[in-house]
């Protein structure tokens, strides 16, 4: 723990409490962590684990080595505007706000002419919520290695963390594992629904289908073997795996998800240039 790191939160959202309640005590004392957010109601959660609030940018970003920007896209240029007068050569920006560019960013910190480079740019999950978050970052031009790691070990306080090259690394980032909790709670529902289908109580389908999913991808991220070949041990020919896999190919279920992914990274580029204006 670096007993000297002080962060700002800008915005104090589901995500940014995550992330704070990762750090708090582990990374910096909770007492380094400050928390800006208009709703004033939700101030007291905060204190009560000794972090500071206010409802406004304040003076006290220009003592915060890190400034997190957790805030909606469609509010991030105003409240950037709100921060400028704070920020100093040595800040080190994160953003975790979906759909927009690291360079647009960094612009709005600096000018189009000077932008503000020392900026990291995030794609965290949901699963952040319960410490089991996959984050994509990529980096300026300005970050160095120390603050590349800085970075990291922020997001790593509630998962794990990949590096990619820039922005549009990102939007592949934001497709597979930004949106790719939902594609997961959807297959869930479609096991669950299956299992009742086929006799199972509601109940028997949850439990079976969320032991069997969790079961796997440990499985899978412990085996030395790619996915294809643990799907092949399971597969006895004329069996009953082969019948599912084979409706599964029949309805061309490797074509829907790539589409699916190809749809969501294109989204993300439709909603930076709509942020980015």
């Amino acid at each position: 723990m670096k007993n000297e790191l002080s962060i700002a939160f800008i915005g104090g959202g589901n995500m940014a409490a995550a992330l704070a309640s990762g750090l708090a005590g582990k990374v910096c004392p909770a007492g380094n962590i400050h928390v800006i957010d208009i709703n004033e109601e939700a101030h007291a959660s905060w204190r009560a684990r000794g972090m500071t609030t206010a409802t406004a940018a304040d003076e006290a970003l220009a003592r915060c080595r890190v400034w997190v920007f957790a805030v909606k896209p469609q509010n991030m240029k105003d409240v950037v505007a709100s921060t400028r007068q704070w920020l100093r050569p040595d800040t080190l920006v994160v953003s975790v706000a979906a759909g927009i560019r690291a360079d647009t960013l960094a612009g709005w910190l600096g000018t189009p002419e000077q932008p503000f480079r020392r900026l990291v740019r995030c794609m965290p999950n949901t699963p952040a919520l319960v410490g089991a978050g996959m984050t994509g970052l990529a980096a300026l031009d300005g970050v160095g290695q120390e603050d590349r790691e800085l970075a990291a070990s922020l997001l790593a306080s509630v998962g794990d963390v990949v590096w990619v090259a820039d922005d549009a690394a990102l939007d592949g980032v934001t497709a597979l594992s930004g949106s790719g909790p939902a594609y997961v709670f959807l297959f869930l529902e479609a096991l669950i629904a299956g299992g009742q289908k086929v006799g199972l109580t509601a109940e028997q389908a949850r439990q079976l289908a969320l032991g069997t999913l969790a079961g796997a991808t440990k499985l899978a991220a412990e085996s030395s073997e790619p996915p294809s070949v643990l799907r092949e041990r399971v597969t006895s020919k004329g069996g009953t795996t082969a019948a599912a896999l084979a409706s599964f190919g029949a309805a061309g279920f490797a074509g829907i998800v790539e589409d699916a992914l190809a749809a969501a990274a294109r989204r993300s580029r439709e909603l930076a240039e709509e942020f980015g204006k």
